[in-house]
Parts: C-alpha cells; sequence; structure tokens
C-alpha cells in the first residue's frame, strides 16, 4: 500500500514541479543558475516522498569556488533527489539528447540550459564539447557530468567516460568531485524510513597544467580519491545505523 501511496505522490509531484519550473523558467531560458531552481524544486519535497535523508559535507568547497568540471558518480534515477540538493548557482550539466523528449521534464530540463548530447552523433557530441568549454571559459558557468555515463545502480562506480575530463583539460579549469553515498543499500519504497544519503564535495583537482595525453591518469586519480570517499562515507552510515 505504501509503495503504490509513493508512486501516486511521486507521479503528482512530478508534474506540478515541472508545470511550476517551466513557469519560472519560460520568462529566463536558458539563464544560467535555473538548473540550480529546478533540481531544488525536485529535490525539496521528492527526497522526503520516498524517506530519504539528505547530509552534506565539504559543501562550501562548491559554495565558493571558481568555474569547475563537477564529476559525481551516478547511481539511480533518485540521484535528481539527492545530489539536486547540492547543485550550487551557475551550474549546467550535460545529459543525453533523448531527454528533451520526456514529457514534462525533457522540456524544462532543455530550457533551463542544459547541454543535451547526441552520444552517437560524432560531430554533435564535438559542438557539445565546444558549448561546454565556452560556459566554462567565458560565462563563469560549471558544468555537472556523470562521469560514468550510466546508472551504476549502488554498485561500485564504473569506469569513467573521457568527455569531462578533456572538457576540463581543453579548458583549463579543475576537476570537482562530488561523492554520493551508496544509499540504495537497504531501499525500498516501500519503507517509510530510508535513511540518509550523505553528500560529499572533495578538494578540486587542477588542470592548468595538464594536456590531452594527461587524461588517463586524470580519470584514475578522480576514480580512486571518490571510491575512496564513498567507502569512508559508508563505514561511517553503517557504524551510525548499528549504533
Amino acid at each position: 500500500m505504501l509503495l503504490i501511496f509513493r508512486y501516486f505522490l511521486l507521479a503528482c509531484h512530478f508534474v506540478i514541479s515541472s508545470l511550476v519550473g517551466f513557469s519560472i523558467i519560460i520568462f529566463r531560458p536558458f539563464h544560467h543558475s535555473n538548473s540550480r531552481i529546478l533540481a531544488q524544486i525536485y529535490s525539496q519535497i521528492g527526497r522526503r516522498i520516498i524517506g530519504l535523508k539528505i547530509e552534506h559535507h565539504n559543501s562550501e568547497i562548491m559554495k565558493n569556488h571558481e568555474a569547475c568540471v563537477v564529476v559525481a558518480n551516478h547511481q539511480s534515477n533518485w540521484d535528481l533527489f539527492v545530489v539536486g540538493s547540492i547543485v550550487p548557482k551557475r551550474m549546467v550539466s550535460l545529459g543525453k539528447k533523448s531527454l528533451k523528449w520526456m514529457p514534462f521534464f525533457g522540456q524544462v530540463y532543455w530550457l533551463g540550459g542544459n547541454i543535451l548530447v547526441d552520444r552517437g552523433n560524432r560531430k554533435q557530441a564535438m559542438e557539445a564539447m565546444e558549448t561546454t568549454k565556452k560556459a566554462l571559459t567565458t560565462k563563469d558557468t560549471s558544468i555537472w557530468f556523470f562521469a560514468e555515463g550510466t546508472r551504476n545502480h549502488g554498485k561500485n562506480m564504473l569506469p569513467f567516460k573521457k568527455g569531462a575530463f578533456v572538457t576540463a583539460v581543453n579548458a583549463g579549469v579543475p576537476i570537482l568531485p562530488v561523492c554520493a553515498s551508496s544509499y540504495l543499500e537497504g531501499f525500498s519504497l516501500d519503507q517509510w524510513d530510508n535513511g540518509t544519503a550523505h553528500i560529499t564535495v572533495l578538494e578540486p583537482i587542477e588542470t592548468k597544467d595538464l594536456t590531452l595525453d594527461d587524461v588517463d591518469q586524470l580519470m584514475l586519480d578522480t576514480h580512486l580519491a571518490m571510491m575512496e570517499g564513498i567507502r569512508e562515507m559508508d563505514a561511517k552510515a553503517r557504524k551510525s545505523n548499528a549504533a
């Protein structure tokens, strides 16, 4: 019964939030801070509906930082409610072109100023990379990447795709790793309390003196740092739950 009730609430929330978001961004389409407004609209109520609390760690690093490439782990569709709670001002994300045709959300996502990429079209993908570079270097806007390229379903992080790291090196901006704990462990819409998801912002990784030859090592260093951050958060969460 709880499962059905939650799906009903989520459907209502999704439609209403999309309409509210649309009514705001239609007056300032493609504005660099639309993504933050949309993320907050979806996250504030959404995470309560699914019974998940959120704790931020080191979030001041993101709030006070210059334009950068944010690299985050991607566990599930619930990430919209989880990491959406920490999106700062002047931030856009990179998403699949197919999102544009998703009812309600797709149109809002596009008008929100986010960058859509057709991964099967190399020319369009390169044009999107050039757009991200301009946003980073001339508009003081940061770009959010789920660098795994797909959801890992709460298991270990998948290998990273190169796009985020090539973009950062080409623009000469830092990589800012953002880690979400493994909140899918024991998660179920059929239970009231799904515990706490922890989000940690790690120290930025500079790229100013790097070239494209350094991208593979940059990917590896970022992946290792994030895996360690996730392990630490998961260990603390298990210890707290056991207490």
